[in-house]
């Protein structure tokens, strides 16, 4: 089915409205995938907060020239979906896993800041912990020290307390 004019131009703005804050982008192609994967592999993707579509090869070359994605552009070649995070580990999870679970699904390519990345990097990618996973760790690891600062501190009245519960017994059992 072709688009209009009017339509390319709304597909154009919202592929490069995606990709304009994205970090990392992967390429795979769906050949022989079910509407129902399909739509599996969208559900996922919306819940890890990565931007998939897939975009007629023309437009997408003509998005993604001047851009950070601009080494991807041999690779739009046959039915591919693209697919964008501000997160890069993020769209590699999604990708990869899904990709381990249907094989109809093979990812091709990717890039970040600019350079090309390949299935293996990928992968690699995305057995990193995630930006939500690394923050929780920074967290925890600014907030030790804290915690046991103050456990320090309530130990020394409550080693009083106990030192006088003690005497207090050993005074009523004498």
């Amino acid at each position: 089915m072709s688009l209009s004019f009017e339509q390319k131009k709304a597909v154009v703005s919202e592929v490069t409205e995606a990709i304009a804050s994205a970090q990392a982008g992967v390429l795979a192609e769906y050949r022989g995938m079910t509407v129902s994967q399909l739509t599996d592999l969208r559900k996922e993707a919306r819940n890890a907060g990565v931007w998939i579509r897939v975009v007629k090869n023309n437009l997408a070359k003509r998005v993604i020239d001047g851009s950070d994605f601009e080494c991807l552009t041999e690779h739009f070649v046959g039915p591919v979906i693209f697919s964008a995070s501000e997160d890069p580990v993020a769209v590699a999870k999604v990708m990869s896993k899904f990709a381990e679970d249907n094989e109809n699904l093979k990812i091709t390519a990717g890039a970040m800041n600019g350079s090309l990345m390949d299935q293996k990097t990928i992968e690699s990618l995305s057995k990193l912990p995630g930006r939500d996973e690394l923050l929780a760790k920074l967290m925890g690891t600014m907030n030790a020290p804290i915690q046991k600062f103050v456990s320090t501190l309530n130990e020394v009245p409550g080693k009083f307390v106990r030192t006088l519960s003690a005497v207090a017994e050993s005074k009523e059992a004498a």
